[in-house]
């Protein structure tokens, strides 16, 4: 790939963020680019990631074996995920210059949780390797990362089951 790689954020309230992220991923490798997937917040068992995995141009790096959800981890957890996060992050600064697409799965979340560091995020974003295309989602994007995308699209829930007490179905919402 050639030229200046963009930033992409998709981010809201809305369901559809990771999978517009994850069909960025198949169409990027679908036309021959190599595509880096890390998901934060995400243990490696998620749908997407298996079908992923068996694609061609297609890396997706291990994240940790068990993650809770935020509003079950102690400040203790929280901490060790925040340092497991900013390390995960400095491997992937090292090990993205050899790809043309980088897909950070809830970066956006994980910074605005405090369990990234969002200043070292964009640092990262802001020395990333010049033809590197970035593409993040989360819940909340702070002004910060919202003046350094290039691409911005807000998902906004209308209407969805969970309004009316349904569960989560898989290969739907997950």
């Amino acid at each position: 790939m050639t030229g200046t790689g963009m930033i992409h954020i998709y981010y809201g309230d809305g369901k559809g963020k990771t999978t517009a992220a994850m069909g960025q991923a198949v169409r990027a490798a679908g036309s021959g680019l190599k595509v880096l997937v890390f998901q934060f917040m995400k243990d490696n068992n998620s749908n997407e990631r298996k079908v992923l995995e068996q694609l061609p141009n297609v890396t997706c790096l291990p994240g940790k074996r068990h993650v809770k959800f935020y509003n079950q981890m102690n400040s203790n957890e929280k901490a060790e995920y925040r340092h497991y996060n900013t390390k995960a992050l400095d491997e992937i600064a090292k090990f993205c210059i050899n790809f043309d697409v980088l897909i950070l799965d809830e970066a956006v979340c994980a910074a605005d949780l405090g369990l990234l560091s969002e200043k070292k995020l964009i640092h990262f974003l802001q020395h990333k390797p010049r033809g590197l295309e970035v593409v993040m989602t989360g819940h909340h994007v702070s002004d910060e990362l919202l003046q350094i995308a290039n691409y911005v699209t807000e998902m906004t829930k209308i209407k969805h089951p969970y309004d009316e007490g349904r569960t989560a179905r898989e290969g739907i919402e997950f």
